[in-house]
């Protein structure tokens, strides 16, 4: 059988054990380790499997992930999400749709410190969804904004997705943390606008809270200035060049400890279950990357990055036109993946054809992520949603995808913006 064939069987292998509910990380290990010995031996096949998980195990490049998860693990149960909830309210709750401005910029301080989407939306669904409630917003709106706050996990520092990126294309994650930055920004102000523009088009559908005195504002805001410190120091530790990603992780981690213990607000049986938290999350995390490693692998071995290549450049399609073949098989996928698994099994293929093309790697890792988020919560599958639905369990699927379709609108038309304005992602890591 030529190494073609013996490719595309791998992937109809794969996708069979995904559909028959296989943890996808082994899934991947399994076909990538046979399929690697069916080009080149058993012997070979199993010395790969012996020193693959090893070497990714051990690689100093890898500790941003535990560190920084550790690092939202703690900053959730201390409270600081419901702290920035409220000082978020104190500013903007009296405006209409003010509680969903609120929860989007919650949303967006609570990402900065736990890298996540699922941790950002499973959290938020406990903290804002019964405020909204309880003040008569709708439960579309209500969910939908939550599942789309959540998205900001992936794309503002320190996100998990982009430091799995990195290690994979080899690229510099301070850089691409870096670079999230202004796209980040611009999809909580995007998001904002969207609110208000929904407040302005339907005045009765979204309520407005009471105003907050100014005083409430300023207490409201020392319950937070401490973690926004941390993300400074640690994001601008990082810009300066006084740290590495993993030393920027690291210093996360234990200023967010610090700041727990100073406050009272982390006992040892909480600091234990963070420390629980952070490690499955890891383990599980390191077992898809290592079977997508072993599925890349094979993958190589067959030559299909190169064949992919070969065959978009030669579709005629230009530059942009492949791009946006690229970007539709994600949305595709996000249907059926999580962002984590999308990103670790598609790149070693998609990412020899955008460098073919000449693209730049950091405004393509940005863009990717924002495309893998936005294939999380778009209907049919959105898997986001899931997740929503998982801890409100009051609402049905298809109320939430009624209240997330605004929001696809809005990421859509900033995934626009950022392809036409590359510079709103390269300007700040052209500047480190």
């Amino acid at each position: 059988m030529d190494p073609t064939s013996i490719a595309l069987l791998g992937f109809v292998a794969l996708f069979a054990l995904m559909l028959l509910r296989f943890p996808i990380g082994l899934a991947m290990g399994a076909v990538g380790v046979l399929g690697f010995a069916s080009m080149s031996g058993i012997d070979p096949a199993l010395k790969l499997l012996a020193q693959s998980p090893i070497r990714t195990a051990t690689d100093a490049g890898f500790a941003v992930i535990p560190m920084f998860l550790l690092m939202g693990t703690i900053a959730s149960a201390s409270g600081m999400s419901s702290e920035l909830f409220h000082a978020a309210n104190s500013f903007l709750g009296h405006k209409k749709g003010g509680l969903g401005m609120a929860t989007i910029a919650a949303c967006a301080g609570f990402a900065a410190i736990s890298g996540s989407s699922v941790a950002t939306a499973a959290t938020f669904s406990a903290v804002a969804y019964p405020e909204m409630r309880k003040f008569g917003y709708p439960q579309s709106f209500s969910t939908g904004v939550i599942a789309a706050g959540g998205t900001l996990g992936a794309i503002l520092p320190p996100s998990l997705v982009l430091a799995v990126y990195s290690l994979i294309t080899q690229q510099d994650v301070g850089r691409l943390y870096i670079a999230g930055i202004v796209p980040g920004l611009l999809a909580v102000f995007m998001y904002i606008a969207t609110i208000a523009i929904l407040g302005i088009v339907r005045p009765n559908f979204l309520p407005a809270g009471p105003r907050s005195s100014w005083g409430a504002r300023f207490a409201a805001v020392k319950g937070v200035w401490a973690i926004t410190l941390l993300f400074l120091f640690v994001i601008g530790g990082m810009y300066g060049g006084a740290f590495t990603p993993s030393e920027a992780a690291a210093m996360g981690a234990g200023g967010a400890f610090l700041i727990a213990v100073a406050r009272g607000r982390l006992s040892m049986a909480s600091f234990m279950g963070c420390l629980l938290r952070a490690v499955r999350t890891s383990a599980a995390i390191f077992t898809i990357l290592i079977g997508a490693l072993l599925f890349g692998y094979f993958l190589t071995i067959t030559q299909t990055p190169q064949h992919v290549t070969e065959f978009l450049t030669g579709l005629g399609l230009g530059r942009y036109g492949v791009l946006m073949v690229i970007m539709a098989m994600y949305l595709i996928l996000g249907c059926v993946m999580d962002a984590m698994a999308m990103v670790i099994l598609t790149i070693p293929i998609v990412f020899p054809v955008i460098t073919a093309l000449g693209f730049d790697p950091i405004w393509f890792g940005i863009i990717i992520v924002m495309t893998v988020e936005l294939g999380l919560i778009h209907p049919p599958v959105g898997m986001n949603v899931f997740v929503i639905k998982s801890v409100v369990r009051d609402v049905r699927i298809g109320t939430i995808f009624v209240g997330v379709i605004p929001f696809v609108i809005t990421d859509i038309i900033r995934l626009a913006i950022l392809i036409a304005f590359p510079i709103l992602s390269t300007w700040l890591p052209e500047h480190m």
